[in-house]
């Protein structure tokens, strides 16, 4: 163990990218036609963006952590646990996000009422981006519908979206870890798969 150093994030990932995508591809087939549910809840969720009342912010907030829960144990859990070990904590990770996002709802105020107009545009922005634009990055690299990663189904998009959500309603600096935690997670495993 005194060359703990010369181990890459490389060593660490337990599968292909091939083995990755296929996963993906199956989990589509497997829960589809609900993406069409995700994308309506996705846009109602930039809806109550647009709305300034608190009752329409706490509604975007339960929409996520309905979200993040089904992502928790669906992805995480029923799939993705299949080709990583690491998978169960992701998942006990996503369901901590999916409590504290349904918490703030519960609290008087999710988020704070002063958010400036370029953070509300900002975060509409960045929401639409992982409800529209997302699913798009499978047809653009020419891989059709198969594995389209839609918010609310995959935790990519579903991360997005709720970045774009915190940034809108100036969220609690505790909503924010758990989802750029992720994109952590997430981008050095992407980086890892297109390097092989």
């Amino acid at each position: 163990m005194s060359e703990w150093w010369t181990y890459s994030l490389s060593d660490f990932l337990m599968f292909t990218a091939r083995t990755y995508w296929r996963l993906l591809e199956r989990y589509n087939r497997d829960v589809w036609p609900g993406h069409l549910l995700a994308i309506a809840v996705g846009m109602a969720v930039i809806g109550c963006l647009a709305r300034s009342r608190g009752e329409k912010r706490r509604s975007a907030y339960l929409l996520l952590g309905a979200g993040w829960a089904w992502v928790a144990w669906a992805y995480h859990l029923m799939r993705y646990a299949d080709i990583n070990t690491a998978a169960p904590y992701f998942a006990a990770g996503f369901a901590l996000q999916a409590s504290l996002l349904w918490i703030a709802a519960l609290r008087r105020q999710p988020g704070s009422a002063s958010a400036a107009g370029w953070q509300v545009s900002a975060g509409i922005g960045i929401a639409c981006a992982g409800v529209f634009a997302y699913p798009l990055l499978s047809l653009a690299g020419g891989h059709g519908w198969r594995r389209a990663e839609v918010v609310g189904i995959a935790p990519d998009p579903t991360v997005v979206v709720t970045l774009g959500v915190l940034l809108a309603t100036r969220a609690h600096p505790v909503l924010w870890l758990l989802p750029i935690l992720w994109c952590a997670v997430s981008g050095a495993t992407l980086v890892q798969l297109q390097a092989h």
